[in-house]
């Protein structure tokens, strides 16, 4: 039977059919997201930490955040890597189907700011497909694109690094999804002022 026949009465999960059913009002808050990764091949790698928080009224909300470590031990056993890095993290650790399942309910139709969040996207897009979902429907920002769009940068790309830099904001010891995350929404905080981007009131 062709593939796509196939696809025209897929029952998806219900966690994917109830996220599919949140699109039907508009977004309320911001969610901005940063994922750790065994590499930068969505086919071929997988997310080993998910971080992310929520804006509201030009506000990092703290205590509407999600963080955890997902527990690859079958790649990482598979492609000889170490698995230091989960048993030392004192995030949350799920398995990933449970992962991505708390995440998706989680971000709702938030919309996804992100530091090359296409990356972030793909990756995430990946791990649903083998669970038998569609894709993110979201819309999402750029941190890096809304710096370049302010400035008339076409030919340079800025880490999160530099932008941090340039903003002023400190550097941590603690290097995680989370860490990065909190970063990324106070950049995002100063650019969405600076271009005039309107904020999604609840």
């Amino acid at each position: 039977m062709l593939d796509w026949l196939k696809n025209i009465n897929k029952e998806y999960p219900d966690f994917w059919k109830n996220y599919l059913g949140k699109f039907e009002t508009k977004p309320n808050r911001f969610v901005v997201i940063s994922t750790e990764t065994s590499g930068l091949n969505p086919v071929k790698d997988v997310i080993l930490s998910l971080g992310a928080f929520a804006i509201v009224d030009d506000s990092i909300i703290i205590k509407d955040n999600f963080e955890a470590v997902l527990l690859q031990y079958k790649y990482l056993h598979d492609n000889g890597l170490s698995n230091e890095f989960i048993i030392e993290s004192k995030m949350t650790k799920l398995q990933e189907n449970d992962a991505l399942e708390t995440f998706i309910d989680y971000l709702g139709n938030a919309i996804l700011v992100g530091h090359h969040v296409n990356f972030d996207i793909e990756m995430i897009n990946a791990a649903l497909e083998r669970l038998g979902c569609g894709r993110l429907k979201n819309e999402a920002l750029d941190i890096d694109v809304m710096y370049r769009k302010l400035h008339d940068i076409n030919d340079k790309q800025f880490s999160l690094d530099d932008l941090c830099e340039i903003y002023k904001i400190p550097k941590s010891d603690r290097n995680s999804s989370s860490e990065d995350a909190y970063k990324i929404s106070l950049l995002f905080l100063k650019l969405k002022s600076r271009l005039g981007i309107k904020q999604v009131s609840p």
